[in-house]
């Protein structure tokens, strides 16, 4: 009899312990699934690459808390990780045609954003931050700092999401 009551109780802790598992891996998806859905109630895509013909025009699509980089109308947008000023992957294909037009004699116009949460101070400098990181990326690239214009946005803070305003925009102006 006491056979059958250890394999009753080896059963019981086994599907306790299975039972247990599933909760933990619900929890973890259901806390993904959240962190994933914006405000409008849909599920936000993971950073993707969008193909085009040229490499340099590939963009990628801004997620919350992650480093990305896209292109838009002829303007790359770097967007930071919270509290970092690290490049995301592939800035140096979305800079490529900034650096074209610098070899056809525009200028590079690096300005810096930065989302409203937190000291004012300490966000305006990690913009600075970002803007250098992204001034020593095309300086990389060959572009003489002379033909860098690192500028201050009129409006530091942008609207819309946090993730949106920590940003860096490059755009070719005049010489």
């Amino acid at each position: 009899m006491s056979s059958s009551d250890d394999d009753s109780q080896q059963r019981f802790a086994l599907g306790f312990l299975f039972a247990l598992i599933a909760l933990v891996i619900s929890a973890v998806v259901g806390t993904v699934v959240v962190k994933r859905v914006g405000a409008s109630g849909a599920a936000k895509p993971a950073a993707t690459a969008v193909a085009n013909s040229a490499p340099a025009a590939a963009a990628v699509v801004a997620v919350a808390d992650e480093a990305s980089v896209r292109v838009e109308n002829g303007v790359v947008k770097f967007y930071f990780a919270t509290a970092k000023a690290d490049l995301a992957a592939g800035a140096n294909e979305a800079l490529a045609d900034v650096v074209k037009g610098v070899a056809d004699g525009k200028k590079a116009v690096v300005s810096g954003f930065h989302d409203a949460t937190g000291d004012a101070a300490l966000n305006a400098e990690l913009a600075k931050q970002r803007a250098f990181a992204v001034r020593d990326a095309l300086k990389a690239l060959g572009v003489a700092e002379d033909k860098i214009e690192l500028k201050k946005p009129e409006e530091t803070t942008a609207s819309g999401s946090n993730a949106e305003a920590r940003r860096v925009e490059v755009a070719l102006g005049a010489q």
